[in-house]
């Protein structure tokens, strides 16, 4: 398949992905009177069956055992497990709760997260615009606080648990599919426990709600799927730097939802909140752009060098010489021969 190929198939995958992702909010209104706690564990408890079938299809066994072999990454994916449940059981909160614009603002405050936990984990050293994004981002989350009267806690922990869950994963380096079907079979047993209890206490939706209720929290597994599966296919076939930018499709879908379906108020505090985070957001947007072209002229020019010098040096005695006078800087002088 050529590279432009890989390119378009990436973003249909890459919009698949994120679009579901934006879309989900529609999902969990339907299941909000089931209540928060109840559609997350089914959501659990059913990741785990559709993972087995997506396993099955794709023939891919061979992992399971090179992970039990290695329980350090079994302990980092049991935390990734624990933090993605968290974020997964504020979101389907805030949606039953009508709070989709604050949720969506902590999908969009996410990469500035990230970047501080760069800082304080990694000891990464920031360019001078990613610092004056990080800024702009803290005076967004004192614009909002003022305008809530509190801290938007809310768009914090999902950010905060979002970014986490996204440092653990390059710590495991599974795949898409992998991944997520080792974080559902710690998820399985402690939501199935949960589940039961409801039901033992007659408080279960799932018997109680009718059985349209019933198919849609079975088929929450899948819908968790489906879009981890497409992000996969858009991660292989595209560069990081694009994947960053999509990355905001499904915060600006929610957006949309929270203000035009949902119709949740937008005073001008929280519209100026937004907007300080849109900016530092186009910021680290260019910033990265323009950084991941210079890296690439950089990269074409060191080639160019190196095919001059390996031209020269292949040329004989006289080009041999002609090759030392006109030698990169970056070549050495280990093999002069004077």
């Amino acid at each position: 398949m050529s590279s432009s190929s890989d390119t378009r198939s990436g973003l249909v995958y890459g919009f698949a992905a994120y679009g579901l992702w934006g879309l989900l909010p529609l999902y969990w209104h339907l299941l909000a009177p089931t209540g928060a706690a109840e559609v997350l564990a089914h959501r659990m408890v059913w990741s785990l069956p559709t993972a087995v079938l997506v396993l099955a299809a794709m023939r891919r066994w061979s992992w399971i055992r090179e992970l039990v072999r290695r329980p350090r990454t079994l302990g980092i994916v049991a935390l990734a497990a624990i933090v993605i449940s968290a974020n997964w059981g504020m979101f389907i909160w805030a949606v039953s709760e009508e709070k989709l614009l604050e949720a969506s603002l902590g999908y969009f405050i996410n990469p500035l997260v990230s970047i501080a936990f760069g800082i304080v984990l990694l000891r990464e050293r920031l360019r001078p615009a990613q610092w004056v994004a990080v800024g702009i981002g803290a005076a967004a989350v004192a614009v909002l606080t003022v305008g809530y009267g509190e801290v938007p806690w809310l768009s914090i922990a999902l950010a905060f648990t979002f970014a986490t869950y996204g440092l653990l994963k390059k710590r495991v380096k599974l795949e898409g599919v992998e991944s997520f079907s080792a974080e559902a079979a710690v998820q399985f047993l402690p939501a199935l426990g949960f589940l039961v209890f409801l039901a033992s206490r007659g408080d279960a939706g799932f018997t109680t709600d009718g059985p349209g209720n019933a198919v849609l929290l079975a088929l929450s597994g899948a819908a968790t799927a489906a879009p981890l599966i497409f992000f996969g296919s858009a991660a292989v076939r595209l560069p990081l730097s694009t994947i960053g930018l999509l990355q905001y499709t499904a915060p600006a879908f929610m957006f949309v939802l929270g203000l035009l379906v949902f119709h949740e108020p937008m005073p001008a505090e929280r519209l100026t909140g937004f907007l300080l985070v849109w900016a530092a957001l186009a910021l680290l947007s260019w910033d990265a752009f323009r950084n991941a072209r210079r890296g690439r002229r950089a990269l074409r020019e060191a080639a160019r060098n190196a095919a001059a010098y390996e031209a020269g040096h292949s040329a004989g005695p006289t080009g041999t010489a002609a090759a030392h006078a006109e030698r990169p800087a970056w070549a050495g002088g280990a093999d002069r021969r004077d």
